[in-house]
């Protein structure tokens, strides 16, 4: 509690209830995939719990934390990156939505309705940032939208999916050596440290670790900003407490 009260918006007025037993109801919905009404009487009223969640997520709160407890303790001498989709339930991807429906971040592919989650992960395949587009977006999109917040690093593990020459050049512009083996249809082999590239591996396990919460696993919330402050609060939790 102590590395994460910096994070916390100041009181103002009556004082807050207690946020240890707060935050531990939130932690507790979002790992158990549980309605808000369902959370156990000990963290408190449901009420208290979903509306300091919404607050707190609509401003930033956890992403903050996230982020600051990563910038404070990463080892983005070698960075990873990779995306997974996230199943999209039918109360997040309903049909009844209309206005707004183009940023939901949620699209049909193969595997059904899903939303598609991005990450770069620093040594230890701990995550340093995200980003959140619709289930069929290409890869690229998400190589480009976090390439500007890249960290300073002397390599950047990717799979054959982040296999561009725009790519590779911006990365190395950046100082970044690129290890990204080629696709099939590439004309020329692509030369990459294949025992390097083996520790990619650890960013499909904090994927992996991630899905173990099930509002993370399972997307239930409608709005793309209330679903992004679970998958930071997760890694918060997971990896950077």
């Amino acid at each position: 509690m102590e590395r994460l009260r910096p994070f916390f918006p100041k009181s103002h007025g009556k004082p807050r209830v207690d946020d240890r037993r707060v935050l531990s109801g939130i932690v507790f919905v979002n790992r158990n995939g549980l309605r808000w009404r369902d959370a156990p009487s000990a963290y408190g009223p449901h009420k208290t719990l979903y509306n300091r969640w919404k607050r707190w997520g609509e401003a930033g709160v956890f992403t903050r934390m996230m982020e600051g407890l990563a910038a404070a303790g990463a080892e983005p001498q070698t960075v990873m990156i990779d995306a997974t989709y996230l199943k999209a339930h039918r109360t997040a991807s309903s049909l009844r939505v209309k206005k707004g429906i183009s940023a939901a971040l949620w699209g049909a592919t193969y595997g059904g309705m899903n939303t598609k989650l991005y990450a770069v992960a620093d040594a230890n395949g701990r995550p340093l940032n995200f980003f959140m587009t619709a289930g069929q977006v290409s890869n690229y999109t998400g190589a480009a939208a976090l390439l500007d917040d890249m960290p300073k690093a002397q390599w950047l593990l990717g799979d054959c999916g982040y296999d561009a020459d725009w790519f590779r050049d911006a990365l190395q512009a950046k100082g970044i050596q690129p290890c990204i083996p080629g696709r099939r249809s590439h004309n020329e082999p692509v030369r990459y440290d294949k025992r390097r590239y083996q520790r990619r591996s650890r960013i499909e396990i904090m994927f992996g670790r991630l899905k173990d919460w099930r509002r993370v696993a399972t997307r239930y919330d409608r709005w793309p900003t209330v679903f992004f402050s679970t998958i930071a609060l997760a890694a918060t939790v997971i990896f950077w407490l």
